[in-house]
């Protein structure tokens, strides 16, 4: 990755009144150290862990620190662990920000649509979401409104900008887990393992992580499957993160 490359990376394990999302924090921190060793500048790269990742900074560092430095041949990742929820009213996937409440999540939460679509305005070359995190209110990394039931998160892929890719760690309904055993989130554990094995770009990281995380998930009985968008082939030869 170049001098340009540019990356939000955020992690919340300990939240202000919500239950923990267990190695979050871990999982950010070494995210951040694997994109430095693919090349993307310290300077570059914004790390919002626990209580630094307000509602307020991930808008603030989402909306305005990242167009004020990114360049046209910017490639940005942005990669987010902790817990999401549904807005019970409309089904609207949410990031959970530390300050965050699933019971008031308009007011306190930080919506994907929304972030799809700062970035999308971004006059970059190429955007990687990655989303340690589920939307379902389900379990595991999801979190619900009380009194709300769980929903089937599809997560409207329609309004990705053609230059976007996003690497989602479950579908539906299904809950992103964590192991002990490792020490991380399942997703970011393989993916990290990914490129580590050389894998160059979302496509070929895709193909690689998802029957790992599958048969990982199987092992404590649930449900786990990567999601990416938009589909594989229309990512193949696109979206490296290294050369």
């Amino acid at each position: 990755m170049g001098d340009n490359d540019m990356a939000v990376v955020i992690g919340v394990e300990k939240y202000q009144d919500l239950p923990a999302s267990d190695y979050s924090s871990s999982d950010a921190k070494l995210m951040k150290e694997y994109l430095v060793s693919l090349g993307v500048k310290e300077r570059n790269i914004e790390l919002l862990l626990n209580e630094r990742a307000t509602q307020s900074s991930i808008k603030k560092t989402v909306e305005t620190w990242l167009p004020n430095r990114t360049k046209s041949d910017s490639k940005v990742v942005i990669y987010y662990s902790g817990h999401g929820a549904p807005d019970a009213k409309n089904g609207d996937a949410y990031i959970v920000p530390f300050d965050g409440d699933p019971n008031y999540l308009e007011d306190t939460g930080y919506p994907l649509k929304r972030l799809y679509d700062k970035l999308g305005k971004l006059q970059v070359a190429e955007v990687i979401v990655l989303l340690d995190s589920c939307f379902s209110g389900a379990g595991g990394r999801s979190v619900l409104a009380k009194g709300a039931r769980p929903l089937v998160m599809m997560v409207d892929t329609g309004v990705l900008s053609s230059n976007m890719a996003v690497l989602s760690a479950t579908q539906g309904t299904q809950i992103s887990t964590s192991s002990p055993e490792k020490g991380h989130g399942v997703f970011t554990y393989y993916f990290l393992k990914a490129l580590k094995d050389g894998k160059k770009n979302i496509a070929e990281i895709y193909e690689y992580i998802k029957p790992l995380v599958e048969d990982e998930a199987k092992q404590i009985n649930v449900q786990q499957s990567p999601s990416v968008s938009p589909d594989v082939e229309k990512l193949k030869g696109r979206f490296g993160l290294r050369k």
